[in-house]
């Protein structure tokens, strides 16, 4: 890490999306607390967090998401039956949901895109880089996926994002980067990035690496956000400042290893839940063996 390149402590979850996706599931419950075997996605998330060193989570909260609040509030009540019913184990597990991380939380009062969101934490990050994790994706790989962006960044200076291979008639669903190789320690994983188009055609699209939903940048972005002009439904998109920062120079992107689920998409939901039960020690040989007994 380079003198002038700060570490990265704190990272923006924006949460205040309606979920509309899952309803009427998530009409009293966030989407962001629907459970994933024997979690709610946002946990994975925070996780993913605390195996790559952050230390600050600010979550970017609309109205009757006051769950997530609470699940990651401490819970000494619960604990103490737990203890007294001789359930030590359980009393670990809810205390080790809030351990290692401080929490913080602000509101989007209206929603107003994904740039917006970030914007509503610029005073709370301060000056200094920050993380960017949609809690509605799960990222699945052998090293963190934040801390790999993390690990660029105090490299580079630059801002990070993870990008995957998606087929070339899928592009028209993502934003898509036009990147070009760079030399690193990262080998061809790490582009550096020329810009970013939203959702092409397959006939104007850049490439076919699509941006998933891991960021880390630096503070400048804040000031890009701020300038930016609302499009269509009156929102700010994160796009258009992520586009200052690659025309600047101050972008790349790193070709993702792991397998990414979108959790906030029902199939992508249903995988999650499927794959993530299989590997349970506990649930995985009944759960598999349910399914081989299945005439599909």
């Amino acid at each position: 890490m380079s003198a002038k390149t700060r570490k990265v402590r704190k990272a923006v979850m924006p949460v205040a999306g309606l979920g509309t996706r899952f309803l009427p599931a998530t009409k009293a419950i966030p989407k962001e607390m629907l459970p994933v075997v024997d979690k709610p996605l946002i946990q994975y998330a925070v996780e993913e967090c605390v195996a790559s060193g952050i230390e600050n989570v600010i979550f970017v909260t609309g109205r009757h998401k006051s769950a997530i609040e609470d699940h990651f509030d401490l819970a000494p009540e619960l604990e103490r039956f737990l203890e007294e019913r001789k359930k030590p184990e359980l009393a670990k597990v809810v205390r080790d949901i809030s351990a290692g991380v401080h929490f913080s939380y602000t509101r989007q009062s209206e929603a107003l895109g994904l740039g917006h969101a970030v914007l509503c934490a610029a005073e709370l990050v301060g000056d200094e880089p920050f993380a960017v994790l949609l809690g509605d994706v799960i990222m699945d790989g052998p090293v963190a996926a934040t801390k790999v962006l993390v690990d660029v960044y105090e490299e580079t200076g630059a801002g990070a994002i993870h990008v995957e291979k998606v087929p070339r008639e899928q592009v028209h669903l993502y934003g898509i980067v036009d990147a070009e190789p760079m030399k690193s320690r990262f080998g061809e994983k790490l582009l550096r990035v020329k810009d970013m188009v939203e959702k092409p055609s397959a006939d104007k699209a850049p490439s076919n690496l699509a941006v998933t939903g891991r960021y880390v940048l630096p503070p400048e972005i804040f000031g890009y956000l701020a300038e930016t002009k609302p499009g269509a439904g009156g929102e700010i998109q994160l796009t258009d400042g992520l586009r200052r920062l690659a025309q600047d120079g101050k972008m790349t992107a790193y070709i993702y290893e792991g397998k990414t689920y979108d959790a906030g998409d029902k199939l992508g939901f249903l995988e999650a839940t499927v794959e993530f039960g299989l590997r349970d020690p506990k649930l995985g040989p009944g759960f598999r063996e349910y399914l081989r007994k299945q005439k599909f």
